[in-house]
């Protein structure tokens, strides 16, 4: 989701409906899956689990036989016909079964991924259980701390083994979605002791498809020991430059190529791991002027610019066969003049004609460029109805739960689209459970790749590429006091001093140009354009671990092999040292 989602139980059927998974057990072996400001950010345990605390497929006890009159492919078994978003055929008819058998409120539940506020995880269960809800996305107030502020992991892992328990009652027999904004950089819901990552703008900035697979398998693999299967991440969105208020370094750059390619190959990481990606946000928010958490933003470009630039990460996602993509609280005049994309018909339409067959879920509905608009929650049955399958985070999950329903009543919503929403997302969820399960790794286990990351994006735009930047001893500006820390911590072991010598400004999020001899910008690079120092380094990172490498490069024990993703002024993209 974009940069806050801080901005952010009816009819109760006793019908449990039967869970009809008909998975054939050979189809687990024989058929294969892709693989591979609460937050100021601008986005709003131990190691691995059970596999049925995490949302593991459903044991051969639950998978009955398929049925005789399921598709088949051309000598292939039957119901192995791909859906060319990763399900097969079989996922597919199990869910439409067990949809079939839904109540109306049952399925109203089926297309909802709620908020909770704080931490009564024991509470929240019990309304996903009785509205029959999706899952769940868990928030920074939903995190259970330590006495030292980290996250208390194995009172995460439990709320998530509930949350999940929750999700499969009433005779659901897939695996619930338990789900968060978990980007790097600036949006990370789960802090430490789970791996610190940089911005993903260094996947960009480091060139290297195979570096951004790893590291989306194991930025998705702490989540999944954790219990998490649903990440919404990565941006597919091309920023324009400053201009972009909302997305920043959360792009991993901006050419539309890269941010594609790099783009997939993180999402194959996180399939790798058990977490479903989620390409957001569609039609493209990098090149709007407006943050859709406080207003509506209106994308002037035409539907030719449009394709050319800001809808490819999007085309070359549902090429690769992702399952989800996110449409964005953005007005296209070129589409719908005035309606945001996420209730949009016109946009819903392109998307399917760019070949999207996955779950197309929208972004928070408890945002300010849809709240705005659609108070009341009034935006959940007009999405479904425009074509989304699955709604995030309305204000109240038990409004936008009775607004469906009475949706479907009063014919404002087809109750044939309802259940076209609720079937594929338990298609999804089916298709998750059998072919992607969880690999879960302990919290922290991903520093090592966190800081090969930096290293490979770490990038000199004026200065020296060979040798020592700095002296012996430095002062150091500018940041957090937490940068300034970890700055003096990664300094002790480059063997730089602190305390006299040229002044290393530090340049946090959205922070001004500096002075100084070294600036480093440790977010989005461009206040380095007119920043007044005579060495100027990006290193789109604030971890330990980004801290670590850049000072290896000030020492002179490293080079710095990255290449702007952006423009920076004058400096086009590529520029750095060669």
């Amino acid at each position: 989701m974009a940069k806050l989602q801080l901005i952010r139980e009816s009819l109760h059927s006793r019908r449990r409906p039967t869970a009809v998974l008909s998975v054939l057990a050979a189809l687990a072996v024989g058929v294969a899956g892709c693989t591979g400001p609460a937050d100021p950010g601008p986005g709003a345990a131990a190691g691995s689990p059970p596999a049925s605390a995490a949302g593991a497929a459903p044991s051969s006890r639950d998978v009955p036989p398929s049925p005789g009159g399921a598709p088949q492919s051309p000598g292939g078994a039957a119901g192995t016909r791909p859906l060319g978003w990763g399900p097969d055929q079989a996922d597919a008819d199990a869910a439409d079964r067990a949809v079939s058998r839904m109540s109306l409120a049952q399925k109203a539940g089926q297309v909802l991924l709620p908020y909770f506020s704080g931490l009564d995880h024991e509470a929240h269960a019990r309304t996903i259980e009785r509205l029959h809800l999706a899952g769940a996305i868990i928030m920074p107030d939903n995190v259970p701390g330590t006495q030292g502020g980290q996250v208390d992991t194995a009172a995460m892992h439990a709320a998530t083994r509930r949350l999940q328990q929750a999700a499969r009652a009433g005779g659901r027999g897939w695996p619930g979605m338990v789900g968060v904004d978990q980007e790097g950089g600036v949006v990370a819901r789960l802090r430490a002791p789970l791996t610190e990552w940089p911005a993903p703008m260094s996947y960009g900035a480091a060139g290297s498809r195979p570096l951004a697979t790893d590291a989306g398998r194991a930025l998705s693999a702490e989540l999944a020991g954790l219990g998490f299967n649903l990440d919404f991440a990565p941006a597919a969105d091309v920023t324009m430059g400053p201009a972009d208020p909302t997305i920043g370094a959360r792009s991993i750059s901006g050419n539309a190529d890269t941010a594609a390619a790099v783009g997939i190959a993180f999402s194959k990481g996180m399939l790798g791991a058990g977490v479903l990606p989620a390409a957001k946000h569609f039609p493209g928010h990098g090149s709007v002027s407006t943050d859709s958490h406080r207003a509506l933003p209106v994308q002037p470009a035409s539907l030719q610019q449009l394709r050319a630039r800001d809808l490819k990460p999007f085309q070359a996602a549902i090429d690769a066969g992702l399952p989800m993509v996110m449409t964005g609280h953005i007005a296209v005049p070129a589409l719908e003049p005035g309606v945001p994309a996420s209730v949009s018909k016109a946009s819903y339409r392109e998307l399917r004609r760019m070949g999207f067959k996955g779950v197309a879920v929208t972004d928070a509905l408890n945002m300010g460029a849809i709240a705005q608009q659609y108070p009341r929650d009034a935006a959940a049955p007009l999405a479904l109805a425009a074509g989304a399958d699955l709604l995030l985070m309305p204000a109240s999950a038990e409004a936008a739960h009775a607004a469906i329903v009475t949706a479907v009543q009063n014919g404002s919503l087809p109750a044939a689209r309802l259940k076209e929403a609720a079937t594929r997302v338990a298609t999804m969820q089916l298709w998750r459970g059998r072919s992607h399960p969880p690999r879960g790794a302990a919290p922290g286990s991903g520093s090592a790749l966190s800081r090969k990351v930096s290293q490979q994006a770490v990038t000199v735009l004026a200065g020296p590429c060979r040798g020592p930047l700095v002296p012996a001893s430095v002062r150091v500006g500018g940041g957090t006091s937490q940068d300034r820390a970890r700055f003096a911590a990664a300094a002790r072991r480059a063997g730089i001093a602190l305390g006299a010598g040229p002044l290393v400004t530090l340049i946090g999020y959205r922070g001004a140009p500096a002075a100084g001899s070294v600036a480093v910008a440790l977010d989005a690079p461009w206040p380095l354009e007119k920043s007044a120092a005579r060495t100027k380094v990006a290193l789109y990172g604030r971890s330990q671990e980004a801290f670590d490498a850049l000072l290896a490069v000030l020492a002179g024990k490293a080079t710095a092999p990255g290449k702007l993703p952006v423009a920076v002024g004058r400096q086009a993209p590529g520029s750095g040292c060669r």
